[in-house]
């Protein structure tokens, strides 16, 4: 029997070895997306209790919060705003003075190289908590009445509020509603308002997780009733999410995304392989706080699960990592 000039495991010898033979290039702070909370009403930040070292921002701290994710290398943010008045149609999100427009005005004048991107979806805007604008089914005699979002409705005003973060200077947005022409309808209104360099970032294979949990928290946007089944995916799909970022690549996307992360790294593969096109993967709230819990207990070591959490979600494809754990990750690698 032959064997090849270097046998496999001579190349796990050391650790220069083993990085000459590394197949997927580091992880680097260039590569990550923090997520930024920023409440209206609050005069200091305000720790969120389910995501330890994470915190909701007023706006008078959101220009040096900025300046410090930018400082470590990190090239973006997404914003979550969180407003104090919410109704049954999410009017704050499209004011043009609301929370998040001026978190984006703020952050371009102080760090104008810091990408910003800014979520587009009604689930902090609204009374009732859902992703929509919420329709009542027909009662029956048998039944209690049934609700539903409205999707033709609710893509309206998704639009509205793209033009609104485009107007208060965004440079991405990311629609994350889920619902179906989101993208076409958000394009077609950002050119019409002669916004068309602004480059959307779809959240095109969101899955109905029970990982978003503490993320209910931080953006205090918990469904009053229900759930999201009925426009996020089935976690049991992995064609539909190929389906869906080939619709929103056809309405225009300039970077599709997987969300979770951590489950759904074969997704991310698939995706990648399949479409080549850029995309983005979101670690979300569930994934980090879970992490954080087992790190503060003694039962992992944090820095060495993170980096070879955000080292698999890299080798599966992602281009872009939205992660909570951006701000340490780019000081781990310094060390």
């Amino acid at each position: 029997m032959s064997y090849p000039k270097i046998r496999m495991r001579d190349r796990r010898k050391d650790e220069a070895t083993r990085k000459r033979f590394r197949e997927t290039a580091q992880v680097s702070a260039s590569d990550l997306i923090m997520p930024v909370f920023v409440k209206e009403g609050i005069v200091k930040r305000k720790e969120i209790k389910s995501m330890p070292g994470i915190y909701q921002f007023p706006l008078r701290e959101v220009a040096v919060e900025a300046r410090k994710i930018y400082d470590l290398g990190i090239p973006a943010v997404i914003l979550f705003g969180i407003p104090k008045y919410k109704d049954e149609i999410g009017s704050s999100a499209y004011d043009d003075n609301g929370i998040t427009q001026e978190a984006i005005r703020i952050i371009k004048k102080k760090v104008p190289m810091l990408t910003v991107i800014a979520d587009v979806c009604m689930c902090e805007y609204v009374s009732h908590g859902h992703c929509g604008v919420i329709k009542k089914k027909p009662e029956t005699s048998n039944q209690k009445p049934e609700f539903d979002v409205d999707n033709d409705e609710t893509i309206k005003i998704l639009a509205k509020i793209a033009v609104s973060y485009a107007k208060a200077g965004v440079d991405v947005v990311a629609p994350s509603a889920m619902m179906d022409g989101q993208v076409k309808a958000i394009k077609g209104a950002l050119v019409k308002n002669n916004f068309p360099k602004i480059k959307i970032m779809s959240y095109s294979s969101k899955y109905a997780s029970s990982f978003y949990g503490p993320f209910r928290d931080a953006a205090e946007s918990p469904p009053q009733f229900g759930d999201r089944k009925t426009y996020q995916m089935d976690y049991y799909n992995s064609d539909e999410a190929v389906l869906e970022a080939k619709l929103d690549i056809g309405e225009g996307a300039d970077m599709v995304m997987v969300k979770p992360a951590l489950g759904y790294q074969d997704i991310i593969y698939r995706l990648k392989k399949e479409l080549k096109f850029p995309l983005a993967c979101y670690s979300v709230s569930g994934e980090y706080s879970m992490i954080k819990a087992a790190a503060c207990a003694g039962w992992l070591d944090e820095k060495k699960v993170v980096l070879e959490m955000l080292t698999g979600f890299k080798r599966a494809g992602a281009d872009k990592i939205i992660t909570y754990y951006a701000k340490a990750a780019a000081k781990w690698f310094k060390t």
